[in-house]
């Protein structure tokens, strides 16, 4: 079943309106930012109407709103500048109104942490300016429904600075932040912990906190941005036109999966996508002179990057503003904003580590609020102009959705099959029978290895799943996670579905992570051997965590991989990936358990799966198996019982379950009651009800035996007391599989004879 015969219901008309040349495309522009037109390429021009107001302009001149900003400036600006002189100007009088919006964040911020007696208020505070900037005047995005597809996307890699994100988010209109969430910072069941959670707070795109892993979500949102435009973008209607905005800081440049992504992204020439970097020569232990004293900026601009440096530390916006401009006019190279700060601005503390995490004391609080003119004002007072200010990006942003939707209703019209196909998208990716798209296997079938299975599930996916998408780490031709007849993703042909990582393991995960947050209906997948699942064990737990659904393909799964030796043969992989919470952990035995692991990895679009796949050759169908059951994670492959209790239950994963099935059938030709289980996940098995779980495995059945090739921890809660483990609990060793296998005892004959020896207890 293709794509293109899969026309689901087509949205209903919204804004009849047929997009004219002149705001069928995005524009990102105003009279203060007048900036180039991205996807249409016109010269920088003024903003209209239909897109974004002139800033400031509309609302000085409502001569009481302008009054009010009067009093307050003049209350807060030193003597020598309250004067008339810029009463009539109003570029000049913007510049006082954003300074005071700064002054503003900074003070929430204090009393956030204050209040909550704990947090990271030194990035925060230093940033101050760019965090409004962004949110006044750049994003654009609609706080009546953050998940607006075509809005601006942003992510705070520093995500120990959360509080600047959650005070913009408060200031911009976000029902997500309360005055009372910021209040209630860092504390249980808050929708402001101590790092941004996407699943917790609208607004949050990603979630964030291990230092470097927002830049490669962000190269994963903007991958996907320039994916999905090239595949349904029109010369006629833009209907994906937005930018990523990431903002990085010392720990994140250090950390190697910042250059690994930043890497990539300069490769696939990435344009909409900006990198701000804190400069502030902070980390947690003292100056950044400890430890790292490279260019970075050279550094980025090696790896293919544009670069600016701007010095905010005087607070000077105009400068910000103009790295912006420059970055939106950037059509061939992603954008690095080196961004001088000062960490802890205002306080005591500023310039040293001391202001990175930690509350502030009485005499600091006094002379911090001196220095802003903030003396009179109540802990977490905000002044109400801000919030109408605020509320024109917020009004701005209603407006492009209402333009979007009439541009996507005019797409309906005029191109119907892709408008289907990117409708699927918007509704999660998931089309009308697509599960009856994967592969069945027999007995009868030739063996392969469950790479090899697994690649034909991939490929049959491919045909009837519009958002499949994903790579392998410089792996696909060993791993088989390749999508043939569609294409590499690359700057010559950003259409293509098939990623190429190179060995970036780490990367691999953190983009695959923004590529499923997106919102775009992509469903990403990410392959490398099980033993490199190390490399990139971060990500994958932040997959869970943020309910990415990332498919992660990890082959070559035990000591069977033979020859390569202990190095690549993962041991302790399996028990580290089955501790993560929320993540699934499929080990198939054959092709039918392969498609059903894809199965349930596919249907469940917000959580992450792993699927262990084999190097070695295995039957393409066990007897016994089955695709359908693989949803309940454990099950019955045979038995003799009858209604009778099984003597002894074999249970195994994997390459290992035909072991104990041959060992089952000699068992039982010696008159035993013998049951053989498929393991194949374990944590859907345990979320089974109680009276399932007893079918499989009657607690009245003592004599158990496991058996699979990788450690044996875990194992004693499905074999009991009395049960017996083999597993492995040394690194593998260099051998032909087989012979590897037999140094270890995984043959017929030892699990049969471990199986005697429990019987005769």
């Amino acid at each position: 079943m293709a794509i293109s015969s899969l026309l689901l219901r087509p949205c209903p008309p919204i804004l009849p309106t047929k997009p004219t040349a002149e705001n069928s495309h995005r524009c990102y522009t105003s009279n203060r930012l007048g900036l180039r037109c991205l996807t249409c390429k016109n010269s920088l021009r003024k903003e209209t109407a239909e897109t974004s107001p002139p800033i400031g302009a509309t609302l000085f001149s409502d001569s009481e709103y302008k009054h009010s900003w009067l009093e307050e400036l003049k209350r807060a600006c030193p003597p020598e500048i309250s004067s008339q002189q810029w009463e009539n100007d109003d570029e000049k009088f913007r510049e006082l109104v954003d300074k005071r919006g700064v002054d503003n964040v900074r003070m929430l911020i204090l009393d956030s942490v204050n209040h909550a007696k704990a947090g990271h208020p030194g990035m925060a505070l230093g940033m101050a300016e760019v965090g409004y900037f962004l949110y006044r005047h750049a994003m654009r995005y609609n706080p009546r429904n953050p998940k607006w597809f075509n809005r601006d996307r942003f992510v705070l890699s520093a995500g120990h600075g959360c509080l600047l994100q959650y005070v913009c988010l408060h200031l911009a209109g976000f029902q997500s932040v309360q005055i009372e969430d910021l209040k209630r910072l860092t504390k249980l069941g808050s929708r402001t912990p101590g790092h941004p959670e996407n699943t917790i707070t609208d607004g949050i795109e990603v979630t964030t906190g291990p230092l470097g892993q927002g830049v490669p979500n962000a190269v994963g949102l903007a991958l996907a941005e320039a994916h999905l435009a090239a595949r349904f973008n029109k010369p006629d209607v833009a209907i994906v036109d937005h930018r990523t905005y990431c903002i990085m800081g010392d720990g994140c440049a250090m950390e190697g999966i910042s250059h690994e992504a930043a890497s990539l992204a300069a490769h696939w020439k990435l344009n909409k996508l900006t990198l701000i970097y804190d400069d502030n020569h902070n980390t947690i232990d003292g100056s950044t002179d400890l430890a790292f004293s490279e260019d970075t900026s050279a550094r980025f601009q090696a790896l293919g990057w544009k670069t600016i440096t701007v010095d905010l530390r005087n607070g000077e916006l105009k400068l910000f503003e103009n790295a912006l401009l420059s970055a939106y006019g950037e059509t061939e190279k992603p954008t690095f904003i080196r961004v001088k700060t000062t960490i802890g601005k205002l306080s005591k503390k500023e310039g040293t580590s001391k202001a990175h995490h930690g509350t502030f004391d009485e005499d600091d609080v006094k002379q911090m609020k001196q220095k802003v003119k903030w003396e009179n004002h109540q802990p977490f007072h905000v002044i109400p102009m801000i919030y109408r200010e605020m509320q024109i990006q917020a009004d701005q942003g209603e407006k492009l959705e209402a333009m979007w939707t009439s541009k996507l209703h005019y797409y309906q019209t005029a191109y119907p099959e892709e408008a289907a196909e990117f409708n699927a998208l918007l509704h999660g990716g998931l089309v009308p029978g697509w599960e009856s798209s994967l592969p069945q296997w027999s007995i009868t079938d030739p063996v392969d290895a469950t790479r090899g299975y697994s690649e034909k599930c991939l490929n049959q996916l491919a045909k009837v799943l519009p958002g499949l998408i994903g790579g392998s780490a410089d792996l696909a031709s060993s791993n088989k996670a390749y999508l043939h007849d569609c294409g590499d993703f690359q700057r010559q042909n950003y259409k293509g579905r098939n990623i190429r990582y190179g060995v970036r393991e780490h990367a691999m995960g953190g983009i695959s992570n923004g590529i499923a947050l997106h919102g775009g209906g992509l469903i990403p997948f990410a392959a490398t051997f099980l033993i490199f699942s190390d490399y990139m064990k971060n990500s994958i737990r932040l997959s869970a965590l943020s309910h990415a659904a990332v498919t992660y393909i990890m082959t070559h799964d035990s000591i069977g991989l033979g020859e390569d030796g202990p190095t690549h043969q993962p041991v302790e992989q399996l028990a580290g990936l089955r501790a993560i919470p929320r993540l699934l952990v499929f080990r198939p035995a054959d092709g039918n358990e392969t498609a059903g692991a894809y199965k349930v990895a596919v249907a469940n679009r917000d959580v992450p799966s792993v699927i262990a796949l084999s190097r070695q050759k295995l039957a393409a169908n066990v007897e016994g198996t089955s695709s359908d059951a693989v949803e309940r994670g454990g099950y019955i492959v045979s038995d003799n019982c009858g209604e009778e209790l099984p003597e002894i239950i074999l249970i195994s994963t994997g390459s290992e379950l035909c072991l104990c099935e041959a060992s089952a059938n000699l068992l039982r030709k010696e008159g035993r009651r013998v049951r053989v289980v498929s393991l194949v996940c374990w944590r859907l098995f345990d979320r089974q009800p109680q009276e399932y779980k007893e079918d499989v495995l009657p607690s009245g059945v003592s004599k158990r035996l496991s058996v699979e090739a990788g450690s044996p921890l875990g194992w004693r809660e499905y074999v009991g007391e009395k049960g017996s483990v083999l597993g492995v609990e040394e690194f593998g060793a260099s051998g032909a599989y087989l012979d590897a296998f037999k140094k270890y005892g995984f043959t017929e004959e030892n699990v049969t004879r471990i199986a005697k020896s429990l019987l005769s207890c």
